[in-house]
């Protein structure tokens, strides 16, 4: 021991080992040479590090939960972006950034689209009950078949509605209450609020369109003009794909690739957008001329009625049934002896009895509650 200002400190002392005869303690500086592994340790895995609990190589197994893989699988076959998405983007104008404040007929459409699309996802059916035939499609009561969520905030929400109610509805009262349309006090609770706003946020988010604020004289409002052409233009190019076809055959320009349900979505496209007001925006970005136009909106017409029915074309079919005296007597809006729709949307689906009928059938309830509606009439 040794004194230093006052304090004490403890010598270092050199390490000792025995010497070569064993008699005693030698001082030495070097550490002792480290022991090697026994063989066949590293071969035996004992010797790499273990991570329990982690996935690095030679780790323990790291527990996982199968439904995310599934989500994963069902997230390839998705769109980008959903009905009501593409259905919105169609009716904002590409500088302004908002809807026309004449349009009235939007809102009410998108609440139509959100069961369309959940549907779409299998999330919703049709209560399986032979007496159901007895009721008009709109009026067959719909229950939730899938809880899983969607990823899609809107859908979500929707679907949590229908999930929390024990009383079983109809598309035709899932569409008025979702729109709050309904005088019963007890269900404003289901009217989905501030949907187009929530849908343009959404397509900023996804990188489509873009915030900035304009002025109107007295007030300041948030706009959303369009920030990625491109994908506007792709949902017009289908859309005007589908109503200017000449061919009893869908073109592949109005079908998306590897997406569930293809030709399905895009009758529900076209047929969302006549009901929302905004064929008209799709129709003018496809530069048609005026005859074009009007075809175009004739093909829309039987597009709508033939998925209007339950199984879909079940008119087409019984108007090819019909006695050629009978139909002589009907004329054809038609020019130039074209198709009616379509039937590869049919083909797709299967017939009534098939596994996603009961999905189909909540598609063609949301159809005719779109033919219904009084910008249709």
């Amino acid at each position: 021991m040794s004194t230093t200002g006052g304090g004490l400190s403890r010598r270092r002392v050199t390490q000792t080992t025995q010497n070569e005869d064993g008699e005693g303690p030698s001082s030495s500086s070097t550490p002792p040479a480290p022991r090697s592994p026994a063989p066949g340790y590293e071969s035996s895995g004992l010797g790499r590090a273990q991570h329990a609990g982690t996935a690095f190589e030679g780790g323990a197994r790291v527990a996982y939960d199968p439904r995310d893989l599934e989500r994963d699988e069902e997230a390839k076959k998705m769109p980008r972006l959903t009905l009501l998405e593409e259905i919105l983007l169609l009716g904002i104008k590409d500088r302004a950034g908002y809807l026309s404040f004449w349009n009235d007929n939007i809102s009410y459409a998108l609440r139509g689209c959100i069961v369309l699309e959940l549907a779409l996802r299998r999330r919703i059916a049709v209560v399986k009950d032979p007496a159901r035939r007895r009721l008009p499609l709109p009026d067959r009561l719909i229950e939730v078949v899938d809880e899983r969520q969607t990823g899609e905030t809107i859908l979500d929400e929707a679907l949590k509605m229908m999930r929390s109610t024990d009383e079983k509805m109809g598309v035709g009262q899932w569409v008025d209450l979702l729109s709050g349309e309904t005088w019963n006090v007890l269900k404003v609770g289901f009217q989905l609020k501030q949907v187009r706003e929530r849908l343009a946020k959404g397509l900023v988010d996804k990188g489509v369109l873009r915030t900035e604020k304009r002025s109107f004289l007295i007030f300041d409002m948030a706009t959303h003009p369009v920030a990625d052409a491109q994908i506007k233009q792709s949902v017009v190019n289908r859309v005007r794909a589908l109503l200017t076809c000449r061919t009893n055959a869908l073109p592949a320009a109005a079908t998306e690739p590897d997406i569930d349900f293809t030709h399905t979505r895009a009758a529900a496209l076209v047929c969302g957008a006549y009901a929302a007001s905004v064929l008209d925006n799709a129709l003018d970005a496809a530069h048609l001329g005026f005859d074009e136009r009007e075809e175009a909106a004739a093909r829309c017409d039987d597009v709508l009625a033939e998925f209007a029915v339950w199984p879909f074309g079940q008119q087409a079919a019984a108007a090819a049934q019909t006695p050629v005296s009978a139909a002589a007597k009907v004329p054809s809006p038609r020019k130039g002896g074209r198709p009616r729709s379509p039937p590869r949307g049919r083909k797709e689906m299967g017939e009534e009895d098939g596994p996603n009928a009961l999905h189909f059938e909540v598609v063609a309830a949301v159809m005719e509650v779109f033919s219904r509606m009084d910008s249709l009439l």
